[in-house]
């Protein structure tokens, strides 16, 4: 075994771990191992928001000063007791099967964050009898233009959740998403398909574009977004998937997709303290401090 290697007992596998003095993060020189801890610290939320979901990687092999890939598919390498599960890409030109990841336990996020797969994103429906069962959440993403960034998306959020609370989602959760702007997730009881959730978020983008043309577009046509928030509504789209809260962007600091409060949120809005992103270190604190804010959507 190199120098750099080591074996290691993770929930009763034994995985090789190397390169953990490795800088993943250059800004903060933030290593390999450090981002090892992080998820071996959040696994609980984190495998709770991941669960039955086919998990999509961007892997940053050099660090996130270097360059970063998709992966969709198992490494040919991938433990034979890691969950997985194939299904047919909408996707994709030939109509080729992809066969994804399902993510169980520690050990499972513990080799793929080993292959430097900093960011996990995942559909917002689960994996029932081997395919994609309807959407248990929604999801609008707020991506801001610049010179706008995060305290006008934080206030756009406001007025998409009284949207969404007005529609009867009666459990939603802000998500600071760790890069330029945020998310707002519903719980949806499964009753309603892909199709129909995404038309829905469409309807509302729509609407608030209509009612706040000045803040707002819900077309992802770049002449038009300068000083204004895109309401996403796209992501609803089956084939679609969104960073998992909890999730490591690949930024040049480690950030993190971390489950705010909406009272900090609208604080954030009404004081000269603009919400700001956040890193592991501060996720890790909030966590034990606050538990795990992203719960009440998976009840």
């Amino acid at each position: 075994m190199a120098r750099d290697e080591m074996w290691a007992q993770v929930a009763g596998r034994r995985l090789r771990i190397s390169n953990l003095d490795k800088v993943l993060y250059p800004g903060t020189e933030t290593t390999k191992g450090e981002v090892l801890h992080y998820y071996t610290r959040v696994a609980g939320p984190l495998l709770a928001v991941l669960a039955d979901r086919p998990v999509t990687r961007v892997r940053w092999p050099h660090g996130t000063g270097a360059q970063s890939f998709f992966e969709k598919n198992l490494p040919s390498g991938a433990p034979s007791w890691l969950d997985r599960v194939t299904l047919s890409s909408s996707g994709s030109r030939t109509g080729e099967a992809v066969t994804y990841p399902l993510v169980r336990d520690v050990a499972d996020l513990t080799y793929l964050a080993n292959l430097a797969s900093l960011e996990l994103h995942v559909p917002q429906w689960r994996v029932e009898d081997g395919a994609p069962a309807h959407p248990d959440r929604l999801v609008i993403d707020l991506d801001p233009g610049a010179p706008a960034g995060l305290p006008e998306c934080a206030a756009l959020a406001l007025t998409v959740r009284d949207h969404l609370e007005a529609a009867g989602c009666d459990r939603t959760v802000p998500v600071t998403s760790g890069s330029k702007g945020m998310q707002v997730y519903a719980a949806l009881d499964g009753s309603v398909s892909s199709d129909e959730v995404r038309e829905w978020a469409r309807t509302l983008a729509a609407q608030l574009t209509k009612d706040h043309p000045d803040e707002v577009v819900w077309k992802m046509t770049r002449a038009i977004r300068p000083g204004k928030v895109l309401l996403d509504w796209s992501q609803n789209t089956a084939a679609k998937t969104t960073i998992a809260p909890y999730s490591l962007r690949g930024r040049d600091r480690p950030t993190v997709a971390a489950p705010r409060t909406w009272d900090e949120v609208a604080d954030s809005v009404r004081s000269p303290h603009p919400l700001q992103q956040l890193d592991l270190d501060q996720v890790m604190e909030r966590l034990e401090r606050d538990g795990d804010l992203f719960a009440q959507l998976l009840g």
